[in-house]
């Protein structure tokens, strides 16, 4: 069973990624570099002091931050107990397929894809009441995912894996919260 997952993988990370164009390289370079989001996370901030007076929008920001560390932390001790091989350095596919990107590090799970649908699940969480548009933040996290693929770095089980584990790590971050931090801080409700 294992292996014809791992099988799957493999051929549809080579036909997703066999159907990149060398031309729309330098944008899914772009896409995937983190620091082409910043002025989004900065968005973010804002939005959380114009929605919320003061303490609860540094409350909420120092949540995220938290997330962060907690995701960025379980992304790194999973890819190193798992220590999977990255498509680009598989040297069984790493001929068949477009390489845009070559890191040297492990592969599942992604990192993208975890820390932008963990802090793009919490930031919905917090705002999906105040702004009723906050759904679109997740273009971020697809976009961003995609990019992982399209620049041959992650499988799509790296994908698919990153991203649940961040959505699951934002509703319980956000549950803490809503546990401990709003009581301890006499905050509203969220």
């Amino acid at each position: 069973m294992l292996e014809a997952i791992l099988e799957w993988d493999r051929e549809t990370f080579i036909y997703l990624n066999g159907l990149g164009i060398e031309r729309y390289d330098a944008f899914w370079s772009a896409v995937t570099n983190f620091n082409h989001w910043i002025p989004l996370l900065a968005l973010f901030i804002f939005l959380f002091f114009r929605q919320f007076q003061t303490k609860k929008a540094l409350a909420v920001l120092g949540t995220v931050l938290f997330l962060a560390l907690f995701i960025t932390t379980l992304t790194d001790l999973t890819k190193e107990a798992v220590a999977r091989i990255r498509p680009n350095n598989n040297e069984e596919i790493n001929t068949l397929i477009r390489i845009v990107k070559s890191p040297t590090d492990f592969s599942f799970f992604s990192g993208h894809a975890a820390s932008s649908f963990s802090i793009t699940t919490l930031v919905f969480l917090f705002l999906r009441r105040e702004i009723r548009w906050s759904w679109l933040f997740y273009i971020w996290p697809i976009l961003f995912a995609m990019s992982r693929i399209y620049v041959g770095v992650h499988y799509p089980i790296d994908i698919i894996v990153g991203a649940l584990v961040g959505i699951a790590s934002a509703v319980f971050i956000h549950l803490l919260y809503k546990q401990l931090i709003v009581p301890c801080l006499g905050l509203d409700h969220l």
